[in-house]
């Protein structure tokens, strides 16, 4: 069933969650009502227990263009401004470590908080004229949505370092070779693309795949990961899809997990 917002569409379709920033004109940059529409889709499809892939993608020609500029500079009250950017951070965080695993189709330019909300998904697939773009010091800002925190553990330390403080593009093909993308594919396919990685996904057991994310804690020591791994691997072997996994296996089929969709 589709979900009524105003700044973006969200349809829950065979498990796969879709959220589409949907203000095309502006591509995609986000005012206030958007980011607070975004949080509330994004928490509703980690509550969902329909859910189990979110892919996120932009409506038009872009992924997401970072915040509206008619919406930045000014008087704004300092307590308003720290507000709004928790906000912001909030998206970064439900895609990053919510619960279940996110796909971005970077469809088009993706800037800013833009390219931090493309990084704060697990994976992503990039069309060929789409970007990333940590701008914020070319506009005399810092990257407090995440980027410097996000790309050192995508990339590592020093090329992130460069792609902060040059606010540079990195198109399609670098960012495959920096493992940013999954893969380049035209930008007429990149939703059909999006849709096929999110799917391979949501074919997995479902428990096994969640607890997987929530292993990737690389401010975990061993110690804390082993002892994570053997809570999460009791979860999974719990999971009616772990026995049809392997009695499918075994088999030489198909698992067919009991699913609603």
């Amino acid at each position: 069933m589709p979900m009524a917002f105003d700044s973006l569409d969200y349809t829950v379709t065979e498990g796969r969650a879709e959220v589409v920033l949907d203000r095309p004109d502006v591509l995609n940059a986000f005012d206030s009502e958007m980011i607070d529409e975004l949080n509330t889709a994004l928490e509703r499809a980690h509550e969902d227990d329909s859910v189990y892939v979110v892919l996120l993608t932009g409506a038009g020609r872009g992924f997401c263009s970072g915040a509206d500029v008619s919406d930045m500079g000014g008087e704004r009250d300092r307590t308003e401004s720290t507000v709004r950017l928790f906000k912001v951070q909030n998206v970064v965080r439900k895609l990053y470590h919510g619960e279940k695993p996110t796909v971005a189709a970077v469809n088009g330019p993706a800037l800013g908080a833009g390219c931090d909300f493309a990084l704060g998904c697990d994976l992503r697939v990039m069309g060929e004229e789409a970007f990333l773009r940590e701008q914020f010091v070319n506009i005399g800002l810092v990257p407090g949505d995440g980027g410097a925190w996000l790309l050192p553990r995508l990339v590592g330390e020093a090329k992130a370092k460069e792609l902060v403080m040059t606010g540079r593009d990195v198109g399609p093909e670098e960012a495959v070779d920096l493992g940013l993308a999954v893969e380049s594919v035209p930008t007429d396919e990149v939703l059909e693309a999006g849709r096929e990685l999110a799917n391979t996904i949501r074919d997995k057991p479902g428990t096994a795949m969640q607890e997987t994310k929530a292993l990737f804690d690389d401010s975990a020591t061993y110690d804390d990961y082993a002892q994570a791994a053997i809570e999460a691997q009791r979860a999974a072997r719990d999971d009616p899809e772990h026995t049809e996994a392997v009695t499918a296996l075994r088999e030489g089929r198909d698992p067919d997990f009991d699913r609603s969709y």
